[in-house]
């Protein structure tokens, strides 16, 4: 997939840091982040100026080497780099040898997660929705007028959970995780729920308003496998980036405009999904147990 990239303006001068975080808080209020999260600027001098701009869902160390040589101002993340509290950033740490790498090369970081996450129509879950062909959506769990944690909205038209399924894997980056799918391939499916991220919580909420499936990640075991012994939403379990990348096409071009064309926006072109490759699974509809090392079969009739 590849990313979109935004020139800007060359008839205007760039805007400094402050303005460009201004912009982006004004989109994603840090009072909307939860309590334990870590938001807002992580790095940069506010007085600097910002030609350029890098989205990404994961500050790793391949989008910051990414950053650093496209010569970028800011890169803008998802995740946090520093979620729990630290006392330090030593280079020989591998989050700090990132900072180290920031300041060296004059690159900010800023992040927003939770905030983004419950963002009013232009939020995770909002591009998430977007990107599935969802109309007419609201939050599932609001917390003031349009915000709240992710998305139910209907299809145009209903379609079988198979078809569905297959429309969320053409819609989002692939990963060796794909689609998993817990559900009747054949159950009609109008009204869906999506949360992009870790998702499950949402669940009974996503039931209550009358949601054919849930789209999340990172779904446990137990969680599903309860569900299916009740009423309630198919579910749909991707890949934690990939449910969360489409928000990053989004938030660039929103800063764009919100500041006039003024900086060059740019959405990271690298795959930060952890998961790097599968190995086929046995078929699901064979025998649930294999058997016994250094048996392939049973064994040859004696005779």
């Amino acid at each position: 997939m590849a990313p979109p990239m935004h020139p800007g303006s060359t008839t205007a001068p760039p805007p400094p840091l402050a303005e460009v975080v201004t912009a982006l808080e004004a989109r994603y209020d840090p009072a909307l982040a939860e309590g334990w999260d870590a938001v807002g600027l992580v790095c940069g001098d506010p007085a600097a100026t910002v030609r350029s701009v890098l989205f990404a869902v994961d500050p790793t160390a391949a989008v910051v080497g990414e950053a650093i040589a496209a010569e970028v101002d800011l890169l803008v993340t998802h995740h946090p780099l520093l979620l729990t509290p630290v006392h330090g950033v030593p280079a020989t740490d591998p989050k700090g040898r990132l900072v180290h790498r920031l300041i060296r090369a004059g690159t900010g970081l800023f992040v927003a997660h939770t905030n983004a996450d419950r963002a009013a129509g232009h939020g995770v879950s909002d591009a998430l929705a977007a990107a599935l062909g969802l109309v007419d959506t609201a939050p599932l769990e609001p917390v003031a007028p349009g915000a709240g944690l992710g998305r139910v909205g209907r299809l145009p038209e209903a379609v079988s959970l198979r078809e569905f399924s297959e429309r969320v894997a053409a819609a989002l980056p692939g990963t060796p995780g794909g689609v998993r799918v817990a559900g009747d391939p054949g159950r009609l499916v109008r009204t869906v729920a999506v949360c992009g991220g870790s998702g499950g919580s949402l669940l009974p909420t996503a039931a209550s308003a009358g949601a054919d499936v849930l789209v999340t990640s990172d779904l446990k075991h137990h969680l599903v496998s309860e569900a299916l012994e009740e009423p309630g939403p198919a579910l749909c379990d991707v890949a934690h980036y990939a449910s969360e990348w489409p928000w990053l096409p989004v938030a660039a071009d929103l800063l764009r405009d919100d500041l006039g064309n003024r900086v060059r926006v740019t959405v990271s072109a690298e795959r930060t999904d952890p998961w790097a490759w599968q190995v086929p699974g046995r078929d699901a509809s064979g025998p649930d147990v294999p058997p016994p090392a250094g048996r392939a079969g049973p064994a040859a009739p004696v005779g």
